[in-house]
């Protein structure tokens, strides 16, 4: 029987072969949902998807795209934002 903890839907659970033959199950965490631009809620395509301790692990200029509200907003949000600060100043 598996440990209380492991029995919510929290967890995803893998069958796996071990070296004796036998079947075990492994448990692992569920990815977080992808991360969604703020103004329109299109799936921004350059920020990685992960638990954070995988997100900790990657470099600065991988976690998120390197221009001004990189993932925050998606591209098309980010023209019109910048073209609308301009035209105010």
């Amino acid at each position: 029987m598996s440990a209380p903890r492991f029995r919510t839907g929290t967890f995803k659970r893998r069958e796996k072969r071990v070296p004796g033959g036998r079947r075990v199950v492994h448990y692992s965490k569920k990815k977080p949902s992808k991360h969604v631009c703020a103004k329109c809620g299109k799936v921004l395509d350059a920020v990685p998807r992960g638990r954070p301790y995988e997100i900790r692990k990657l470099s600065k200029n991988q976690r998120r795209p390197n221009r001004p509200y990189g993932g925050m907003y998606c591209t098309n949000c980010t023209k019109q934002l910048l073209k609308e600060e301009a035209r105010s100043l």
